[in-house]
């Protein structure tokens, strides 16, 4: 049988004549061959990429601890330590420790992130509050254990300050100032619901501080001490709710715009590339809280001091400086969230370090303090609550739009200001009271 002959033109000069076989035969064994190559380029572009995340821990302590500038504030840690047995100047061991630490609070939430990058941005999200928070609790609980219960309850209020005011202020005002040719935009729903929570705590250390000021109680210093304890219980459940609500009854209220902007910006993907394992962030977020608790307890140690010496108020320190250290984790990420349009994971977290520090820090170290037998109870004094209260009506005010300017971050960042001239010039006279 005679069979159809055809010529195939190979891009050269000279038709070479093949069967239709022939040719068919050509043609699968070519592409065979091509998708074999593509294959095995793929395979190794693949476990190349994993070989990059697989190189020395060199790579990862360069990363971790020479990349940042901000590491230039490393040895102040260990320079406060020896300032601690040398000298017992306690204003420098403070300076120095507060200094030391800063880097430290600021790597931390960098691991958190990439830790996020293993685990989701729902989980991630509560990981960089958690961990975001882990200066504060290590503080907290160093103080309370030497009986420091103005100290603990001042620190944590000037976290959920710091936070609510300075923080999101920031990452407003710059998320504004980059993107001021269009209207920023957030979930208002997740805002609305921390803004809840938010004046749940609020109303939870407004009761004691009321009952004790009014001399209302049934048993004087017993009836605020009861209150406080049952009312941090509640609080505690109410946050495991609130876990459970966002990370499995109701996720999707939480990640709608995120996923959104997820799936319409794909020219970011080169930025959401993790620079170090699952397992060197793990290993780093242990080192680094290890290194937080160890410089936290000359920190503690040197407050009444470094008040002494640098005659500035221990409410001031307490509730101004000691928050900015411990937020500087919260400060850079919200920033720069914002200033990549991504304000969900902005307030994410900004708002839910404070509403994880309020609804769960708060009524942890009030639980802590019973089972220590340190007095430890929800009355800030009435300052301090009525402060909180207002920011937190500023605060969730300035949420209801679901949109945000470099005008609202400003206005913040002022209210902040406010706040911290009112703590310079506030005189503690709680000690006296009781």
């Amino acid at each position: 049988m005679g069979s159809l002959e055809e010529k195939i033109d190979f891009e050269s000069d000279e038709e070479i004549p093949f069967s239709s076989s022939q040719a068919t035969a050509k043609v699968q064994a070519l592409h065979f061959e091509t998708s074999h190559i593509v294959s095995r380029a793929s395979v190794f572009s693949t476990w190349a990429l994993k070989r990059i995340h697989r190189i020395s821990p060199m790579r990862s302590i360069c990363i971790v601890l020479i990349k940042a500038k901000i590491n230039i504030l490393l040895p102040f840690g260990p320079l406060a330590i020896l300032l601690h047995y040398l000298t017992r100047k306690h204003g420098w061991v403070f300076i120095f420790s507060l200094l030391g630490i800063t880097p430290l609070a600021e790597r931390l939430g960098y691991a958190t992130e990439q830790l996020a990058f293993y685990t989701g941005p729902t989980v991630g999200g509560l990981l960089n509050a958690t961990f975001g928070n882990a200066t504060e609790m290590i503080i907290s609980i160093y103080a309370l254990k030497n009986g420091m219960i103005r100290v603990v309850q001042q620190s944590l209020l000037g976290s959920i300050l710091s936070n609510m005011l300075l923080v999101l202020g920031c990452a407003f005002f710059s998320g504004g100032i980059i993107h001021y040719q269009k209207v920023q935009v957030f979930n208002k729903a997740a805002a609305l619901v921390n803004s809840g929570l938010l004046l749940m705590a609020v109303m939870g250390l407004l009761f004691p501080a009321v009952l004790h000021f009014t001399r209302t109680e049934a048993h004087f210093g017993k009836s605020e001490m009861s209150l406080s304890r049952f009312s941090s219980c509640i609080m505690l459940v109410a946050y495991a709710s609130y876990l459970f609500f966002q990370l499995k009854s109701q996720s999707n209220l939480y990640s709608a715009i995120g996923e959104e902007r997820e799936n319409s910006t794909e020219d970011s993907d080169e930025e959401e590339v993790p620079e170090i394992t699952q397992w060197e962030a793990v290993g780093w977020l242990a080192i680094l809280t290890l290194w937080i608790s160890i410089l936290s307890g000359y920190l503690v140690d040197a407050i009444q001091g470094a008040s002494d010496s640098l005659n500035m108020p221990v409410s001031f320190i307490s509730v101004i400086l000691l928050p900015i250290v411990g937020n500087a984790a919260e400060h850079a990420s919200a920033i720069m969230f914002a200033m990549k349009d991504k304000l969900d994971i902005t307030l994410g977290v900004a708002i839910g370090s404070s509403t994880q520090i309020s609804m769960f820090v708060i009524p942890f170290c009030v639980v802590v303090g019973w089972l220590m037998g340190e007095p430890m109870d929800l009355n800030f004094q009435l300052f301090e609550t009525a402060t909180l209260f207002i920011t937190v009506l500023v605060v969730a005010f300035m949420l209801q739009e679901g949109t945000s300017n470099y005008f609202k971050g400003l206005m913040l960042i002022l209210c902040y200001l406010i706040v911290a001239a009112s703590f310079f010039v506030h005189v503690d006279l709680s000690n006296d009271d009781d």
